[in-house]
């Protein structure tokens, strides 16, 4: 029984002791829910959590996740005693520069940190991507005799957690989906920042999980009743069908003379004299500090040794199932390690020039080729694939009763599809792409940031690019949505100006461990000649002169489906004799990254009388355009009416764009 447990006690105690120490020392960080939550964390690691520090990456370990990602001193803590390559010295250098424990956990920099999480909410919605994952994963690889992809997500929650919209999002589709192998323990508190959580919290947690379809169980004594910890844990884990939500009743700050139970302990250090009346209610040396007990050592160390044993144990396993099944061994590998099962240009769709089509719609006919030689690739919408044409074709898709299709209906929750997308790409396995309508990416862009932050690679994609959208007016029509997104540092934006360019864009995707924003166009527009202009493939650049003249006396730069208009716009100046240069900015983060020289080739310095021209905010293209350039842009919201006559009004007129390069020649 660990209740009785002295050392069960001791090891709690360090984990409290530890955390309080290096914030204490960094002068900044939260003591209040690592002091609060030691008990559950520890009964989770020490008698259920399968991890091996010696092999983080096993890809069979639990997956846990600090969705109140303050509380980060509690994870290091647990990392360092468990065995992971967090030493001391890591611990004593807690929020400062260049170390790999950051005031949030980071995903990449700290071995054992599943998710970057700080942002509240964002980790709840990960580990049901997480979840999802893995039973995606056991659906198609599993056999009767061979479990090998059978793990859990544990999900350390708090109150602010659960206030924030996309943890309720993500919890409704984990309930709807039956995912039994993910379990939130709530760290719950009653406190927040500002002061208790009843100023503004004081719904009923328990049955609205329940209407959720969780299994919700309690823990009244957080603080000190292990069993109880010890006794719902090993309930949740039996329940199959259900995700499980276990409320833990703790006291913020425990052991804080002063700042138990109250905010002070929540986002401060509680202070040297402080922290010595702490130990000493914990019954340690008050004048030691990163103290760990030989005892605490050996407690923690079994962590490990248990872990190691059942990762070699789970090798033997997949050994005896690459055996038997050969195949399936081998394309279990190549999930994992994302390799194409077969060759991309081959099955490519070519687009017949002259003909016009939505970059939706061909994306649409790529994915659904490309997904024949990537089976890792998956996909889903916020309710809209019969508008973004994102289905990925005869793969099905997922429900409750079948996890082996490729598409997922999200519902209408953009917020908690993007971060359920981060949840497969932190998992591993899967590629998975998302879809809506542009003007929604801002209810996605948190988990957009994140991407781009951990340098994990989904695909958000987003339609309905510009004016164009037409009659469903401003509120749909995406204005300042490129430019935000440029602005994320690691996201590389793309919008292709025709069908061909959008295969290419995926050539790129599919290579890239980083997230990509691919935004597409609802009205079709033209498959250009490529015998006319530059190959498509060019587009891999992300910026290339696709249309020239000898000596060019203008430039003129577009992207998307404003190409086609600079391309009709270069044919008229020629006939009136005005020398210009088309140049098509696919992806300016592409195109930043090439040489020095290749890129003044492409935009000399001497060519200064520049139009630039974008269906969306001018923002940012002030680089550009260059002190003597213009830019056709959008500085205000849209109107509803037909798209063509929206984008006529606006400017976006072959006409216009002659006038405007007339006007600076």
């Amino acid at each position: 029984m660990l209740n009785s447990n002295p050392v069960s006690t001791k090891s709690i105690n360090t984990i409290r002791a530890l955390s309080v120490d290096a914030i204490q020392k960094a002068k900044s960080g939260h003591p209040g829910l690592p002091m609060g939550a030691a008990p559950m964390a520890y009964v989770l690691w020490r008698n259920h959590l399968k991890i091996d520090p010696s092999s983080p990456d096993w890809n069979n370990r639990d997956r846990f996740i600090l969705s109140a990602g303050h509380g980060s001193m509690l994870l290091y803590a647990m990392l360092h005693l468990s065995g992971f390559d967090i030493t001391m010295e890591d611990i004593k250098n807690f929020r400062q520069w260049g170390s790999n424990t950051p005031g949030h956990p980071e995903f990449g920099v700290t071995p054992g940190v599943e998710t970057t999480t700080g942002p509240l909410g964002q980790g709840i919605a990960n580990g049901v991507g997480m979840a999802l994952a893995e039973k995606m994963l056991a659906a198609r690889f599993n056999h009767p005799e061979f479990k090998i992809v059978d793990h859990y997500t544990y999900v350390l929650t708090g109150d602010g957690c659960l206030m924030e919209g996309v943890a309720a999002e993500a919890a409704s589709l984990a309930g709807h989906l039956n995912l039994g192998k993910l379990i939130c323990l709530y760290d719950s508190n009653d406190i927040s920042l500002d002061g208790p959580t009843d100023l503004t919290f004081t719904e009923d947690v328990k049955k609205r999980y329940e209407s959720y379809g969780f299994q919700v169980l309690t823990v009244k004594e957080g603080d000190t009743d292990l069993d109880s910890i010890d006794k719902a844990l090993s309930e949740a884990k039996s329940e199959k069908d259900k995700p499980s939500l276990i409320i833990v009743k703790t006291t913020i700050g425990y052991g804080s003379p002063n700042k138990e139970g109250k905010s002070a302990s929540h986002g401060a250090p509680l202070g040297e004299e402080e922290v010595k009346l702490v130990k000493k209610n914990y019954g340690m040396d008050p004048e030691k500090s990163f103290f760990i007990d030989n005892d605490v050592s050996q407690d923690f160390k079994k962590i490990g040794e248990n872990g190691k044993l059942l990762r070699i144990e789970w090798e033997k396993t997949f050994k005896e199932y690459a055996e038997q099944y050969p195949q399936e061994a081998q394309l279990y590998r190549s999930f994992m390690e994302q390799k194409l099962t077969g060759e991309l240009d081959e099955v490519l769709p070519v687009f017949e020039a002259g003909t016009k089509t939505a970059t939706r719609s061909a994306n649409g006919k790529i994915i659904s080729a490309i997904a024949k030689c990537a089976p890792w690739l998956i996909g889903g919408d916020a309710d809209l694939s019969c508008s973004t044409k994102t289905e990925i074709s005869g793969k099905g898709w997922l429900s409750k009763d079948d996890f082996s299709g490729r598409n997922i209906h999200y519902g209408v929750r953009e917020h908690a599809m993007g971060a359920i997308a981060n949840g497969f790409c932190y998992h591993g396995g899967f590629k998975p792409f998302t879809a809506t309508f542009f003007s929604f990416a801002d209810y996605m862009r948190p988990p957009v940031r994140l991407a781009a932050l951990s340098k994990i690679g989904p695909v958000f994609i987003f339609t309905h690019d510009s004016l164009a959208v037409g009659e469903d007016g401003p509120t749909h029509q995406p204005v300042e949505h490129l430019a935000s997104l440029r602005c994320i540092p690691g996201l590389t934006v793309m919008r292709p100006a025709d069908a061909n360019e959008t295969a290419v864009a995926w050539k790129h995707i599919l290579q890239s461990n980083c997230p990509v924003a691919l935004v597409l166009t609802r009205q079709d527009v033209p498959v250009i000649d490529r015998s006319r202009y530059a190959p498509a493939s060019e587009a891999l650049k992300g910026g290339y002169v696709i249309s020239d003249t000898e000596n060019a006396e203008v430039a003129i730069i577009a992207t998307g489906s404003e190409v086609h208009i600079a391309l009709e716009a270069a044919e008229k100046l020629k006939e009136e004799g005005i020398k210009t240069r088309v140049v098509n900015l696919f992806s300016i983060e592409i195109f930043e990254q090439q040489s020095n020289e290749y890129k003044e080739k492409t935009l000399p310095s001497s060519l200064k009388k520049r139009v630039v021209v974008e269906a969306g905010s001018p923002f940012g293209w002030e680089k550009y355009a260059g002190d003597n350039g213009v830019i056709i842009g959008v500085d205000r919201f849209g109107e509803s009416a037909p798209g063509g006559t929206v984008l006529s009004k606006f400017g976006f007129t072959p006409e216009n764009i002659v006038e405007t390069v007339k006007k600076i020649i």
